[in-house]
C-alpha cells in the first residue's frame, strides 16, 4: 500500500513538473508571440510612414527643380497632401521636426536667456504656400530653396526614425493626438491660412488613421470595437467632404465625431489592457475636450501636487485672501483678482501699474505667466507680485515670517507640508488653490459634452465663426481658448496685434507698452503680449492689457478690421493677419453670444 502511494506520488510529481514546464514554455511562447505581433505591427507602421515620406520627398524634389507657377502649385499641393498623411506619426515621434516643417510664416524668436537669443526665418510648408499663392511677384529662387530645404529635412527624418518597437500605449497616444489636433487646429485654418485647405487636409489625416487602425486589427479582442473605429473614421472623412470652409459645422464635428472617438479611445484602452507609463497634458481617460477631467494640471506644475486635497486648497484660499501678507496689511491676491470679475481687477490700469490684472481662471493651463510671459510657473509668478513695490511691496523672507507668526498657519503647514512653511510651500499652496479655478462647467461646456441641449443656434453659429471664418481659434486654441499650443501644450504663444493707446479707428497710435521686449530687450519682440483665455470674458472688461476697449463689441470690431493694421497702425511684425474679416452685424452678434456662453461658476470657488 505504502509502495503504491509512493509510486502514485512520484507519478504526480512528474506530472506537476511536466505541467509546470509546459506552462513556462507556453508563457514564453505567448510572450514571444506578443513580441512578434508587436514587431510585425511596428514594421507595417514603419513601412507606411517611410513610404509616404519618400513620396513627399519626390514631389518636393520636383518642386525645387520647377520654374513655373503652374508647376509650383501642382507639386506643392501633392507634397502637402502627403505631408498631412504623415502628420500623425511625425507629430508624435518627432515633434520638433514637425513643428519646424509646419511652422507659420512668421519670424521666430527663441529667448532662452539674455545671452542666448535666436531670431530665425521659418522654412516650412506654410512659407511655401504663401510664397506661391499670395505674392504678386513670384520669387522663384526662394520657392526652390525652401522646397529643397524641406526635402533634405524629410530625407533626414526618413533615415533616422525607427518605430518597429512601438508599444500599444504609443499607438494609442498617437491616435488621440491626431484626433485632437484636427479638432483644435486642423479644422480652423491654423496651418493653411491662404488656401484654407484645412478640411481636405483633415481628410488626409483620417485616411492615415484608417490605415493604422487596419494595421492594428489583430490587437483588438473586441472585433465590434474595431469595426466601430473603421465605421467612425469613414464617417468622419465623409463629414469633412465640403468645399466651403466658412460654412463647415465645427460644433457638430467635435460633438459628434471628436468626442465619439475619445469614447472609442477609452474603450480601446480597456480592450487592449493598456497601462500608460505616465500622464501627459491630457488625462489618459479624458472623457471629452471640454471637461474638468480633461487636463492633467501636474503637467504644468513644477512639482507633483498634493492631489488637490481639501486641506491644501483651503490653506491656499486663505492665503490668497489674507492682507497681512503684504506691507502695511494693505492688499491680498484677491484685491487685484476679484472673484466677481472672474478674478481680474476690472480696471483699465490699476494705480501705479503698467497693465491690468488678467483672469486667474484657467491660468494654470498655460506655460508662461503675466502679459509678457516673464514667469514660468504660478509659483514663480507670485515672487514678482510679492517683490513688486506697487503690489505686495515686501520680499519672500518677510512673507515667510508673516505666515509663521500665525499659529493657525503654522499648524496647518506642519500637517500638510511636514512642518515647513517655506516661502516656496506658501507660494505652492496659493498656486494649488488657483489650479482649482478650471471649472469647465459653462453652458457651452455642458452642451458640447452632451450634458445639456440648451445652446441657441446663434451661440452655436458663434462658435463656428470663432473656429472658422473669424479665425479666433488660430490663436485662442480650444478648449481653454488661450494661447497654449495643442496638442503638446509646451508653449504659450505671444502675439503682436497692434493694440492702440485709445479707441481710435482711423489714426490710432500703438500703445507705448513694449510688452515682451522689456524682458530681454529683443527688438523683434516689441509690443508682443501673451494670448489670454477667452473663457469668462463676459466678466473681465475692460479688454486688452491696457483696458482700451470697454465692450466686446469694440474688441470684435478691432479684430474685424485686421487689428492695428486696420486702424492706421503700421507694424512690420504684426502676427494678426491684417486682412479684414468682413463679418456681418449678425455674425459679430453671434460671436459675442458664443463667448458669453463660456462663463462658468469659478467665483463660487472662494
Amino acid at each position: 500500500m505504502i509502495k503504491h502511494l509512493k509510486k502514485q506520488l512520484k507519478k504526480g510529481v512528474y506530472v506537476y513538473i511536466s505541467l509546470f514546464a509546459l506552462s513556462i514554455i507556453s508563457c514564453n511562447q505567448v510572450k514571444k508571440d506578443t513580441k512578434e505581433v508587436r514587431l510585425n505591427i511596428g514594421q507595417k507602421l514603419q513601412k507606411n510612414y517611410t513610404g509616404k515620406l519618400i513620396t513627399c520627398q519626390s514631389y518636393l524634389d520636383s518642386l525645387s527643380k520647377s520654374n513655373s507657377k503652374k508647376d509650383f502649385e501642382k507639386y506643392y499641393l501633392n507634397a502637402r497632401k502627403v505631408f498631412k498623411q504623415v502628420e500623425p506619426m511625425m507629430a508624435f515621434v518627432d515633434a520638433e521636426n514637425y513643428k519646424f516643417l509646419n511652422a507659420p510664416n512668421i519670424l521666430k524668436v527663441e529667448e532662452e536667456d539674455a545671452t542666448n537669443i535666436k531670431v530665425m526665418y521659418p522654412k516650412s510648408f506654410q512659407v511655401l504656400e504663401e510664397s506661391i499663392y499670395t505674392v504678386e511677384s513670384l520669387d522663384i529662387k526662394k520657392v526652390q530653396e525652401t522646397a529643397k530645404l524641406i526635402y533634405h529635412r524629410l530625407k533626414l527624418i526618413e533615415k533616422n526614425t525607427k518605430i518597429e518597437y512601438f508599444k500599444e500605449h504609443h499607438v494609442l497616444w498617437l491616435l488621440r493626438d491626431a484626433i485632437l489636433r484636427v479638432s483644435q487646429t486642423g479644422i480652423t485654418g491654423f496651418d493653411s491660412p491662404v488656401l484654407e485647405q484645412s478640411l481636405a487636409e483633415a481628410q488626409e489625416v483620417y485616411s492615415t488613421l484608417n490605415d493604422y487602425i487596419k494595421i492594428l486589427e489583430t490587437v483588438f479582442e473586441n472585433k465590434e470595437l474595431y469595426n466601430n473605429w473603421v465605421s467612425e473614421i469613414e464617417s468622419t472623412i465623409k463629414s469633412l467632404d465640403t468645399k466651403d470652409f466658412n460654412s463647415f459645422n465645427r460644433y457638430s464635428f467635435i460633438k459628434n465625431h471628436t468626442h465619439k472617438q475619445l469614447r472609442l479611445f477609452n474603450e480601446t484602452v480597456v480592450d487592449w489592457n493598456t497601462k500608460f507609463p505616465f500622464t501627459l497634458a491630457l488625462n489618459n481617460d479624458a472623457p471629452s475636450l471640454f471637461s474638468d477631467k480633461t487636463f492633467n494640471t501636474e503637467y504644468y506644475s513644477d512639482i507633483k501636487n498634493k492631489g488637490f486635497s481639501k486641506e491644501v486648497i483651503a490653506l491656499g484660499r486663505d492665503l490668497f485672501n489674507d492682507k497681512s501678507l503684504s506691507i502695511n496689511n494693505s492688499m491680498s491676491c484677491a484685491t487685484c483678482h476679484n472673484k466677481e470679475k472672474a478674478f481680474t481687477d476690472g480696471l483699465k490700469k490699476p494705480k501705479g501699474q503698467l497693465r491690468n490684472s488678467p483672469t486667474l481662471t484657467y491660468a494654470s493651463l498655460q506655460q508662461s505667466f503675466f502679459y509678457d510671459n516673464s514667469a514660468g510657473s504660478l509659483e514663480g509668478q507670485i515672487v514678482s507680485v510679492v517683490n513688486n513695490e506697487t503690489e505686495f511691496h515686501t520680499n519672500l523672507e518677510t512673507l515667510q515670517k508673516a505666515v509663521n507668526t500665525s499659529s493657525d498657519y503654522k499648524s496647518r503647514f506642519d500637517s500638510i507640508y511636514n512642518g515647513k512653511a517655506t516661502d516656496y510651500n506658501i507660494r505652492n499652496a496659493i498656486a494649488e488653490y488657483i489650479r482649482t479655478l478650471n471649472k469647465f462647467n459653462s453652458k457651452f461646456d455642458k452642451n458640447i459634452s452632451g450634458l445639456e441641449n440648451s445652446l441657441t443656434k446663434k451661440e452655436i453659429n458663434g462658435f463656428n465663426l470663432f473656429m472658422g471664418k473669424a479665425k479666433c481659434a488660430t490663436c485662442h486654441f480650444a478648449p481653454v481658448f488661450n494661447g497654449t499650443l495643442p496638442t503638446l501644450y509646451k508653449d504659450t504663444e505671444i502675439e503682436l496685434l497692434g493694440v492702440p493707446t485709445k479707441n481710435d479707428t482711423i489714426n490710432a497710435i500703438v500703445d507705448a507698452d513694449l510688452g515682451r521686449y522689456n524682458v530681454f530687450k529683443t527688438e523683434e519682440r516689441k509690443h508682443f503680449f501673451k494670448t489670454p483665455t477667452v473663457r469668462n470674458i463676459e466678466l473681465t472688461a475692460p479688454y486688452m492689457h491696457n483696458g482700451v476697449y470697454t465692450t466686446l463689441e469694440e474688441v470684435v470690431d478691432f479684430y474685424n478690421r485686421g487689428g492695428g493694421a486696420g486702424i492706421g497702425i503700421d507694424l512690420e511684425l504684426q502676427t494678426l493677419p491684417p486682412t479684414p474679416l468682413n463679418l456681418s452685424k449678425t455674425e459679430k452678434e453671434d460671436l459675442i453670444l458664443f463667448m458669453k456662453s463660456l462663463t462658468d461658476t469659478s467665483k463660487e470657488n472662494i
